[in-house]
């Protein structure tokens, strides 16, 4: 590790970013330089211009890409290098909110049952179970699972926030059967070929993906496909937004109201003004 790299993870360190965080900056700042092929401290806030046109216009980047890349630039000039570099000219990208994906029940179902593996199963009915963050699952340990209270305590989720999220009897036993099964120590997920390690979010992800296709779900699934489908559903059962909110660690609730938009229960209770128009009609009385 160059010692320019080090001092700017010590800067995010200092600050207490995530280790997500940390981790998509310095690829970030990495992905700069390589593009130009020469050390990032060498390079300006116009290379750094030039570099975010590339990404929107050569490499087609999401706007949540550039907005990343953006975002890890200004730190490594303003903090690290302690240049201002007018970054205030390069705005962040809106980015085009689209509705979340959303699993049926019998989905779900189908999901789950295909799991070839007791640990993969677990952690998917666990994100689907607490409406978790995958970083949020990969980080549980073992004592966070209250059986006697029926609460999984999630430790440091976004914005490093602790909550406690209500824990499921079908989840209890899904996990008790995964631990006599595995007998994870250090972590609820630990990675196959070292234990001591939590699973990698990149391998969930596949893994995710995987067991969809065998599933015979055609939409494209992710981990937080099930959080969403959490969150879906607990609308359409009846509980309310704040609920809901508290539940899933949104700082503000107009996160939350996005399902509002997938709520089915919602949705069907919104008579159309149109159907309302020719009740109305049949309803008069003929002359």
């Amino acid at each position: 590790m160059t010692p320019l790299r080090r001092r700017m993870i010590d800067d995010m360190t200092l600050r207490n970013l995530s280790p997500h965080t940390v981790q998509a900056y310095v690829r970030a700042v990495a992905q700069f330089a390589k593009h130009f092929g020469r050390s990032p401290e060498l390079l300006s806030g116009e290379d750094a211009r030039q570099y975010l046109l590339h990404l929107v216009r050569e490499r087609r980047a999401s706007w949540s890409r550039y907005n990343l890349a953006r975002c890890g630039l200004q730190f490594f000039f303003r903090t690290t290098l302690g240049r201002d570099e007018h970054f205030a000219k390069l705005p962040c990208a809106r980015t085009p909110k689209r509705l979340p994906a959303v699993l049926a029940p019998e989905e779900l179902r189908r999901l789950f049952d295909v799991a070839r593996d007791v640990k993969h199963k677990a952690l998917l009915m666990t994100l689907y179970g607490a409406g978790l963050r995958i970083s949020e699952a990969l980080a549980l340990k073992p004592g966070d699972i209250d059986g006697r209270r029926m609460l999984v305590h999630v430790r440091l989720g976004k914005g490093a926030k602790d909550r406690m999220v209500k824990l499921s009897p079908q989840l209890l036993a899904v996990l008790r059967d995964y631990w006599r099964a595995r007998r994870p120590v250090n972590w609820m997920f630990p990675q196959a070929k070292d234990p001591a390690r939590p699973m990698d979010g990149s391998d969930a992800w596949r893994m995710v993906r995987r067991t969809a296709r065998r599933a015979g779900i055609a939409k494209r699934v992710s981990p937080h496909t099930l959080r969403h489908s959490y969150a879906t559903h607990l609308l359409d059962a009846g509980t309310d937004l704040r609920t809901i909110q508290l539940l899933l660690g949104h700082g503000n609730l107009k996160t939350t109201t996005i399902y509002l938009h997938v709520s089915q229960a919602k949705l069907a209770a919104a008579a159309s003004p149109l159907d309302r128009l020719y009740a109305q009609q049949e309803q008069s009385p003929t002359s």
